[in-house]
Order: structure tokens, then C-alpha cells, then sequence
């Protein structure tokens, strides 16, 4: 855990970024006194996610692709 003042934070903050990004905490402080934590973003996962890994949960019935009633979609302005 890295502990900065207000001052220091505005001035240096580009130089703790790695240490951010690597899972370290900032506590801002103002006059010595903790008021906030600063903590870097999880990455963002990388490629494509498989189609249908999930399948396997749930089906649909061949219903499900029916066309929807006149009425209802009426109903919905469509």
C-alpha cells in the first residue's frame, strides 16, 4: 500500500502508475489522514469468447422461433 499526500499525487501520479497496473493501492491523503483509495482496472480479457459454451444450460423449444401473435405485436407498435 503506497500512501500520498494530495500534493504529491498531483504532481508524481504518472510515476506509480506501473505499480497501479501491477495491483498496488493508493491511499490519498489530506493532511496525513486517508481519504481515498486509488486502485488500478482489472485488464480487459483478450480474444474471442467460444460460441455457445453455455449451451449446455438451457434449450429452446422450436416454439421459441414461432412468429409472434398479430395482436400482440399491435400491441407493441410494431
Amino acid at each position: 500500500m503506497i500512501r500520498l499526500n494530495v500534493h504529491e499525487a498531483k504532481t508524481h501520479l504518472s510515476r506509480y502508475l506501473d505499480q497501479l497496473e501491477a495491483g498496488e493501492v493508493i491511499v490519498l491523503c489530506r493532511r496525513n489522514q486517508p481519504i481515498a483509495e486509488i486502485r488500478g482496472l482489472p485488464k480487459p480479457q483478450v480474444g474471442t469468447r467460444p460460441v455457445g459454451q453455455f449451451a449446455h444450460l438451457f434449450s429452446l423449444p422450436p416454439s421459441f422461433f414461432d412468429p409472434l401473435p398479430e395482436d400482440f405485436l399491435e400491441e407493441l407498435g410494431a
